[in-house]
């Protein structure tokens, strides 16, 4: 697995050296810069899922609540994204202390359900409170905000931001998952009664993967909102949380970086499938299909192994 994670980073690196030279056109340097951000978010949601094992249908929530902070703040005269990304992270700590302590009084299938209610919640605040949020119409921004006063608003500029961010981001997930607490919230996921026997406080550990898991995806809809300049009711959508479980699942669950892969793979089938017809999704069905059936632990194994097997050839 650590081979797949120096792969991963090889790739980026050539992705940067090829925007960089200006061998690639605007169009798939936003391509990319999107499957960056979506990377970030789906491996935010397997701290939740595969490191400790709580599957939620909410997480979009947290997506939604960076990028309307990014949007409202941009709106109001806030220029310098370092401040704006700052704010809404705070925002999805917020938002995940308060879902959170909900949340966790569930267990097993119900704690997925109320995170699926939970997740209607901002969801429904946006289309009500017109006023502040723009409703089904959205908020748009005036323009890219800056960096230390610097313009970040070209494509390559923007992909080179969203990639630093995006490794500060897994460095830091990857630490946590390696870290005391990593293998404690995998002990939790295995077993929580023998966790809570050898003394540990299940729930505070849940709890605070939680609220950790929110701040890395409040982030990426941070990221969004500056990518797009817009934002919606639909980012804090149920598609958007469902999808990113989908991506976990076929990823592998508890990589990390199976699940960005998972993500990454669904993009790009849609994007080249969708291009030649209008039924891509019948081709992301039987794409689903496949992994389950021929790679029931997930991409990252499978890529892992066949890494293994080309290095011993």
């Amino acid at each position: 697995m650590i081979r797949l994670w120096w792969v991963c980073a090889a790739v980026l690196g050539v992705a940067s050296a090829m925007v960089a030279s200006g061998l690639v056109p605007s169009y798939y340097v936003g391509l990319m810069t999107e499957m960056m951000i979506l990377a970030l978010f789906v491996a935010s949601l397997d701290l939740l899922v595969g490191l400790t094992g709580l599957d939620s249908l909410g997480h979009a929530a947290f997506f939604g609540i960076g990028a309307y902070m990014v949007a409202l703040l941009s709106l109001r005269g806030f220029e310098d994204f370092a401040v704006l990304l700052v704010a809404g992270a705070g925002a999805g700590l917020a938002l995940g202390l308060v879902f959170g302590a909900i949340a966790l009084r569930a267990h097993g299938p119900y704690f997925l359900i109320i995170t699926l209610a939970l997740g209607y919640l901002p969801n429904a605040l946006a289309i009500r409170w017109r006023s502040v949020t723009g409703g089904d119409d959205g908020l748009v921004m005036m323009g890219r905000p800056t960096l230390a006063s610097g313009s970040i608003d070209s494509p390559a500029r923007y992909f080179f931001f969203v990639a630093i961010i995006l490794v500060i981001c897994m460095w830091l997930m990857r630490a946590i998952a390696r870290s005391t607490f990593g293998y404690a919230l995998r002990g939790i996921r295995e077993s929580p009664a023998r966790m809570n026997a050898l003394g540990y406080h299940v729930w505070t550990y849940q709890y605070a993967a939680f609220v950790i898991a929110a701040v890395f995806a409040s982030v990426a809809g941070a990221l969004n909102a500056g990518y797009n300049l817009f934002v919606s009711p639909v980012d804090f959508g149920i598609e958007r949380s469902a999808g990113a479980l989908v991506a976990v699942i076929l990823g592998g669950p508890g990589t990390l970086i199976g699940p960005a892969i998972g993500a990454l793979a669904i993009l790009v089938l849609r994007q080249s499938v969708g291009a030649l017809t209008q039924h891509w999704a019948l081709a992301l069905g039987l794409f689903y299909i496949a992994v389950v059936l021929y790679s029931p632990r997930g991409l990252a194994l499978t890529l892992s192994n066949l890494l293994g097997r080309w290095r011993r050839t």
